[in-house]
């Protein structure tokens, strides 16, 4: 068996073009176009290509992107100056702090200080306390993108085994709740469940996001399992993922590689976030349809 490639890239590709035809209809509609405001604080050189990145999509949707670029030394409350004013913004209708803020900075205490109906990114307790219980919110992008890749490639995820090896708050625990939403029995793992691999030959669905190199081994798969590796680890100069692609190919019923797989989708699932947020901001229904 060799496993279908799931295509992060071109899928992403075809949401962002879905993404700018709608907002080319809200900007008629509304008589404006939408605003996605994105802080960078200090000089990371990750961040800055992510933050590069970000703009360049923004613009491309149709969006105004309006990027706020602070020296690393920022105090605290000027930051939060800063985010009080982009909330008060009707111009902008979502707001991403880039992360990791520097450490003199508390990450929580910024987070919280984002209107929940701004928080494009999903992180805010409110967006998280909605998605657990089962209420319209924001969800975190990596994890929506990958639920989008998931239902493109199988369909009906009812009644399906889903392993999730990672719970952090941006990735494993919203995608174990967007997993439960799909009816999907759950179970997340990490790096310290016992018998890991015993856990994840049962699984029809594995999602990897724990940030190990090539952690999941293909013999550790469930034949014609639905792999997803969120994992962005570079090794020896080469990005790799959280599994190890070569042996769980021949192994698992579809895959996404890395890179090409997950990463592409994050940065359109913020722009399909930030449409529904300016949607919601002008008072206007959004339909999801294909988004």
């Amino acid at each position: 068996m060799n496993a279908q490639i799931i295509d992060g890239k071109a899928f992403a590709q075809g949401l962002r073009e879905r993404v700018a035809e709608r907002t080319a209809q809200f900007s008629e509609r509304a008589g404006r176009v939408p605003g996605l405001a994105v802080v960078l604080v200090g000089e990371d050189p990750a961040s800055q290509v992510y933050v590069r990145s970000k703009h360049k999509a923004t613009v491309a949707a149709g969006m105004a992107s309006f990027e706020h670029r602070l020296p690393a030394e920022t105090a605290q409350d000027e930051l939060l100056a800063l985010v009080a004013s982009l909330n008060a913004d009707d111009a902008v209708d979502g707001i991403l702090v880039q992360l990791p803020l520097p450490a003199h900075i508390d990450e929580n205490a910024v987070i919280a200080a984002i209107s929940p109906d701004k928080d494009v990114d999903g992180f805010h307790p409110v967006n998280a306390g909605r998605l657990a219980t089962g209420l319209d919110g924001f969800v975190p992008c990596t994890p929506l993108g990958c639920l989008m890749l998931l239902k493109d490639r199988l369909g009906n995820l009812s009644g399906l085994d889903a392993v999730v090896i990672g719970r952090s708050n941006i990735v494993g625990k919203p995608m174990a709740q967007l997993l439960i939403r799909e009816s999907c029995t759950v179970t997340v793992a990490h790096s310290r469940t016992r018998d890991l691999p015993a856990l994840v030959r049962r699984a029809d669905i594995v999602v990897a996001a724990v940030g190990l190199p090539e952690m999941v081994k293909g013999d550790w798969l469930k034949p014609g399992a639905a792999v997803i590796d969120v994992g962005i680890n570079r090794v020896e100069g080469k990005l790799v993922g959280d599994v190890d692609f070569a042996s769980a190919a021949p192994v698992a019923g579809a895959i996404t590689p890395v890179p090409g797989g997950v990463g592409p989708m994050t940065i359109a699932v913020l722009l399909r976030n930030t449409l529904v947020a300016a949607h919601r901001n002008a008072g206007i229904a959004f339909e999801a349809g294909t988004l």
